[in-house]
């Protein structure tokens, strides 16, 4: 039970991390150009685990440190920079709580894309919280007579499923690679792909200031290389649900961060919207209309 405390605490930690860095990568893109900045924030840690975990990050060629181990990595990599690219993207052109509560989707993806890929059918619960999430998208993102979505919701929105494509391939390889190598695996090609394509992609500029110092490094050491080390820890000691009703605070947390550092916040009918999102997750994630378990977690709690 202790562990399983500080587990969820740890996770907690992580969820006060990434809400806090909505503001401050928001702040940052005002200075450097996205990809630029998702090179830096991904090469700062990839270089940060290979310290971390040298020795252990090296294929052997068999078992939980085979090849294969590196090829699930990569294409975890291919998922988590897709997920990243477009939430930085979106950042720049919609409001950080905005932007928080959109990526809070991601919850609500994850058992609609297994199903997908899984062909396992949804349960009424999945069904019933997609309904009321995408109620609440609605009130959240659509505006004039058309309902149209403006282009950095749109973006953000796609990144949720970027993020959730991530979290069901790394849930079908974690469990039987070497969690070292999959971590340096899919963090290094996240670093390649945006530093291979910041170059031509857009044109690079970044004005070394103390937002975009501190943006690279709290984000390149602290939200990504140890948060995604603590997530793995932690998940030993806790089930996915329980994680995604703790990670359901992120957007809490970048909402209120946002409005004390930037006066940033949600109209009236935005926040109705991010309450049926955040309504909609927790139907998804504790069930109550069917508390059947998902094939793909079996083996939580």
């Amino acid at each position: 039970m202790n562990r399983r405390r500080a587990a969820e605490a740890a996770l907690v930690l992580n969820t006060i991390v990434w809400g806090a860095t909505f503001v401050l990568v928001k702040s940052a893109l005002l200075h450097v150009s996205p990809l630029l900045f998702l090179a830096l924030r991904f090469s700062l840690a990839t270089l940060a685990l290979l310290a971390m975990f040298r020795g252990v990050a090296w294929p052997t060629g068999e078992g939980r440190r085979s090849w294969r181990a590196v090829g699930a990595g990569a294409l975890a990599g291919v998922f988590l920079f897709s997920g990243y690219l477009l939430q930085t993207l979106g950042l720049r052109l919609t409001t950080a709580p905005r932007s928080a509560f959109l990526t809070g989707l991601t919850s609500i993806a994850v058992p609609l894309l297994a199903a997908l890929v899984y062909r396992v059918r949804p349960q009424i619960s999945e069904v019933a919280g997609v309904v009321v999430a995408t109620a609440g998208l609605g009130l959240m993102t659509l505006k004039g007579a058309a309902g149209s979505m403006s282009l950095g919701d749109l973006l953000t929105l796609l990144c949720a499923f970027g993020f959730a494509a991530y979290i069901v391939t790394l849930g079908h390889f974690t469990g039987h690679m070497s969690f070292e190598l999959l971590s340096v695996a899919q963090v290094g090609v996240a670093a390649l792909l945006s530093l291979s394509l910041f170059w031509w992609v857009e044109s690079p500029r970044v004005e070394w200031r103390p937002a975009v110092v501190w943006a690279i490094l709290i984000t390149g050491l602290l939200a990504t290389a140890l948060a995604f080390t603590i997530q793995a820890w932690a998940q030993q000691y806790t089930g996915s649900t329980r994680t995604a009703l703790i990670y359901m605070l992120e957007p809490v947390v970048a909402w209120i961060t946002s409005y004390c550092i930037a006066g940033e916040g949600l109209s009236g009918r935005a926040a109705a919207g991010a309450a049926l999102i955040l309504g909609g997750v927790v139907l998804v994630e504790v069930k109550p209309l069917n508390p059947r378990r998902h094939p793909l977690s079996i083996a939580e709690e």
